[in-house]
């Protein structure tokens, strides 16, 4: 079973791996586009946190994860918890392209357009101002976006938008 990792599952995915490598996902783009009321936020003071935002044109870099056979099943109960806690997320197995050229079909998790915590959209300033203040059960909203970033950029796959918010929401917290 493969995972396709394009947030916290770069650097925090919680289980273990047999392999690990580059990946894209054709037909969607990371964003963040959702709401944060459990992990990086509150019901009162939502945070937010990176999701899949379908868009035909694009296609979003992450980690492709492959875990071992005999753990699938307590893996995938895993992040069954983790992930769909609210049900902003809809679970899919989708084609992912490795960075060895292979091509895999792997366990992604696509944020629903139609659920309350959705708000793609959001411009970069708001979704600063979000981030630098937000705290949830798992830390800070800014843990979130430095780890991600920092995480992604070590594999090569720098996002000019997550390196805007880094910088932006370094300024407001001081």
């Amino acid at each position: 079973m493969w995972v396709f990792g394009y947030g916290s599952l770069v650097w925090n995915p919680g289980f273990d791996t047999v392999e690990r490598v580059t990946a894209r996902l054709p037909g969607y783009r990371r964003s963040f586009c959702m709401r944060s009321i459990h992990h990086r936020g509150t019901p009162e003071a939502p945070g937010l946190v990176l999701a899949l935002d379908r868009a035909p044109e694009a296609a979003c870099s992450g980690l492709a994860l492959r875990v071992d056979a005999a753990e699938a099943d307590a893996v995938l109960e895993y992040l069954r918890a983790r992930e769909l806690i609210s049900a902003a997320y809809h679970e899919a197995r989708l084609p992912v392209a490795l960075g060895d050229g292979r091509e895999v079909e792997a366990v992604t998790y696509v944020v629903d357009a139609d659920h309350a915590q959705y708000c793609g959209g959001l411009d970069l300033e708001e979704q600063a101002q979000i981030i630098a203040r937000a705290h949830g059960g798992r830390g800070p909203n800014t843990e979130y976006l430095f780890q991600t970033d920092a995480h992604l950029r070590e594999l090569g796959l720098g996002d000019r938008e997550l390196d805007w918010l880094v910088r932006r929401v370094r300024d407001l917290c001081g």
